[in-house]
């Protein structure tokens, strides 16, 4: 619960002028883009008419530029707030003296056979605010600010149809039934109005660019569209076959990466959010709103495990048809559409998160050489093979093409899988991923699935073990390494195991976990590697994904016991509607970094499913 004071008259952006807590936000979305709605009714958060498109509403990085849609009662207020059933459609009350009103936000989807019925908009946030007890005064302010704040809106009514605001791309409406006025010169729109139990309104902000223009009706229609996102999310989370334990932590985190899924691609994204800072007021600050390779074999058996086999189909689809401009070579990221140049820039006019500057939009590592993801879309491929999925002819010289690079570039030093900007080096993480590559299509080739040079890929394989159990093992420090001939440690390597590169039992993976438990780890969560590995001034939190590594790590081990303990733990760093950024404050538990951060959520189901096989093996054993 939060308790948020008056904000007294008028309403205006600088009433509120403290960030909020990352923690404290919720997303909503329609597999397309999503929005992020904080505790208080505030959304501060949307990109139109996809993720990585400019910002529409963007307070979460600037309160007073960056625009944002509130709907919340006048007085002091407590609010509750969850998911209805295992949906994306959210729902926050608010508990006033005088009453109880409840907000209910979503944007749109339904069934295909659904859509042929009626004209639906390109894009729509719906909200509804409604009365549930007593009497509560509630006010809207809605302030869209077009390209990162860059601009300010120009309203004009246009009679039922609503507010219109044409911009130099798209055309962006909202349609209510509540009173609103314009201000600021025709930028704001904002009302009061008293709710008594049973009385409600509605608000539709669409969005249209290059498509046909659809307004999307108010009344018994919007409680149609409300119902048919219900039932399509609600159809879509019951076919999850997973009925292990944790389940509603595995549930929550497939319906984020659904959420974070560009259904007209099967490209997922990292996260929807640019630019929140992985320590308050320092400059870790990067664009995620891309699909990052190396999340790919991870990301594709969460799915494909879990049941949800269209989606993991459509996800090594994209990656086989993004890699078309760059192969054999392969980009570390790429955006929902396959493009490969996503340049990086700065938005200096933005204050950031907290004063976190600077603001980035693209990502510079775009172009980096990190090997890692060879071996990452190779396994993808190999597993998404094994589970019955069928690679045609050209897809299948794709993956062998991507075997070559491997044979031929594995000895070469990269940036690695934590995108070290500067001087490459020689990655034990990225060698282990060669290793994994060409062990995989070795696998491949042996049941007939593909054809490759067996014998090369051996002896390349075999000397890529070599060189890691030789220069990427400390002998002083017990460990594997995260650069060879060094003593760097990196939690990426607790993923050996994982990968099929050496059992979670040898002496040699116990001693890097105890080394990197006792060096790498604050009160129970691990950082992905020592302070100052990066070269950037300042500091960061303990890294979500690398704290279920160690429970991954653990259950493989036989050590059920701990690996619930820690698991456990975990769960308890989740918002309130289940759901991690990036990072994670070890002294306070706070999120930090981007939020919600899909492999964050890739972490925990690989942990509990991990935790889940354990177990069934311990029983039936």
């Amino acid at each position: 619960m939060s308790t948020t004071p008056p904000l007294g008259h008028p309403f205006t952006p600088k009433d509120d002028a403290a960030h909020r807590a990352i923690g404290d936000y919720a997303i909503i979305g329609d597999c397309r883009t999503a929005a992020l709605v904080a505790r208080d009714g505030s959304l501060d958060w949307l990109c139109l008419p996809h993720f990585s498109s400019p910002s529409i509403f963007a307070a979460l990085l600037d309160r007073d530029r960056g625009g944002r849609f509130a709907i919340r009662p006048l007085a002091p207020f407590t609010t509750e707030r969850h998911y209805v059933d295992e949906t994306a459609v959210l729902q926050t009350h608010f508990i006033c003296d005088q009453g109880v009103v409840r907000l209910t936000d979503l944007m749109p989807v339904c069934s295909a056979q659904e859509s042929r019925k009626v004209l639906q908009p390109q894009r729509e946030v719906l909200r509804i605010i409604e009365g549930l007890k007593g009497s509560v005064e509630v006010e809207v302010l809605f302030q869209p600010k077009p390209d990162y704040g860059a601009r300010a809106a120009d309203f004009k009514r246009r009679g039922a149809l609503g507010w219109f605001c044409p911009g130099r791309k798209g055309l962006l409406v909202l349609n209510s039934d509540f009173p609103l006025e314009t201000s600021d010169g025709g930028s704001v729109l904002s009302g009061r109005a008293t709710l008594r139990a049973g009385q409600r309104h509605l608000f539709s902000l669409t969005y249209t660019d290059t498509d046909i223009g659809v307004i999307a009706p108010l009344g018994e229609s919007a409680e149609l569209r409300l119902q048919a996102t219900a039932r399509w999310w609600r159809q879509w989370s019951g076919r999850c076959k997973y009925n292990g334990p944790y389940r509603e932590a595995v549930i929550r985190s497939v319906l984020l990466l659904k959420l974070l899924t560009y259904t007209l691609s099967g490209a997922v994204i990292a996260a929807p959010t640019t630019s929140l800072p992985e320590e308050i007021g320092g400059q870790r600050n990067w664009d995620y709103r891309y699909c990052w390779v190396r999340d790919a074999s991870l990301t594709l058996r969460s799915f494909m495990e879990l049941g949800h086999l269209d989606e993991g189909s459509a996800f090594i689809a994209w990656l086989l048809h993004a890699t078309r401009l760059t192969r054999p070579q392969l980009q570390v990221l790429y955006d929902v559409y396959g493009e490969t140049d996503v340049p990086e820039r700065e938005l200096d006019y933005l204050q950031g998160y907290k004063g976190s500057r600077p603001v980035r939009v693209g990502n510079a590592a775009w172009d980096q050489l990190q090997l890692d993801v060879y071996g990452e879309i190779i396994l993808a491929a190999c597993e998404y093979s094994m589970r019955g999925g069928q690679l045609d002819r050209q897809e299948r010289k794709i993956i062998q093409g991507f075997g070559e690079v491997v044979a031929r570039r594995w000895r070469e030093p990269d940036n690695g899988i934590w995108e070290v900007r500067g001087e490459r080096r020689h990655h034990t993480h990225s060698k282990l991923m060669c290793w994994v590559a060409l062990d995989g299509l070795l696998r491949m080739s042996a049941q007939g699935l593909l054809h490759v040079p067996e014998d090369r890929y051996r002896r390349e394989r075999d000397a890529i073990r070599e060189a890691i159990e030789t220069r990427g093992f400390s002998g002083q420090l017990g460990s594997y390494t995260g650069v060879f001939d060094s003593e760097d440690l990196d939690a990426a390597l607790l993923l050996m195991a994982h990968y099929g590169y050496c059992g979670a039992g040898t002496p040699r993976m116990r001693s890097t976990y105890d080394c990197m438990a006792e060096q790498l780890q604050h009160n129970g969560l691990f950082y992905r590697y020592r302070s100052g590995t990066d070269h950037l001034p300042g500091g960061e939190a303990t890294f979500g994904v690398c704290s279920f590594w160690a429970v991954d790590y653990l259950a493989r081990r036989g050590d059920l016991d701990e690996a619930r303990r820690m698991f456990e733990r975990l769960l308890d760093f989740a918002n309130d509607v289940g759901l991690y950024a990036e990072e994670i404050d070890s002294r306070d538990g706070s999120a930090v970094g981007n939020f919600p951060q899909a492999f964050t959520h890739v972490g925990l189901i690989n942990a509990a499913l991990s935790i889940e096989h354990a177990t069934r093996g311990a029983t039936h054993s």
